[in-house]
């Protein structure tokens, strides 16, 4: 269940074709701790982080409580920085969205 979501514009660097693509994060989930490599502790709360329409993947995010989960996920900008070096990102109004 998604429980957030933003919604982007992205074309290939030197390209003009721009094309729809979303970020999205998951409800809060206990993690059992073999379901991070390494283990974490028992009662750490996740996050699953999809793009949809992009073919790059975002790992899944671990933090102590669901708060934190969710604040560390939420927290793209560092993503799409590092999707710059291949992509455009624009608003879906079409205004760039790094200035």
């Amino acid at each position: 269940m998604c429980i957030a979501e933003r919604k982007l514009l992205y074309s290939k660097k030197g390209g003009s074709e721009r094309k729809d693509f979303s970020i999205r994060i998951s409800k809060p989930f206990v993690v059992d701790e073999n379901m991070a490599k390494p283990p974490i502790e028992k009662g750490f709360v996740g996050c699953n982080v999809e793009i949809v329409g992009l073919d790059e993947k975002y790992p899944t995010v671990y933090g102590a409580d669901s708060l934190q989960a969710v604040n560390l996920a939420s927290n793209m900008e560092p993503f799409l920085e590092r999707l710059q070096k291949r992509y455009d990102i624009y608003w879906v109004d079409g205004n760039p969205y790094f200035e």
